[in-house]
């Protein structure tokens, strides 16, 4: 029964460490994302759509 015991503890830390670690990756995934200013995001955006734009033309068949 003891034994039983400490298994609940070990998989509920372990659940708990799991949550914290999940928590520090979206913080700094939030902080990475927030550092942009909006300029920066929209030159982004443009070169994206712009990119996008090129590889869905056809080619051109002539």
């Amino acid at each position: 029964m003891r034994q039983r015991m400490r298994w609940w503890k070990v998989l509920g830390l372990a659940g708990l460490a799991g949550v914290a670690a999940t928590g520090v990756v979206i913080a700094r995934a939030e902080r990475r994302r927030r550092a942009y200013t909006p300029e920066e995001i929209r030159q982004r955006l443009l070169e994206r759509h712009a990119q996008a734009s090129d590889s869905a033309r056809p080619a051109d068949p002539a």
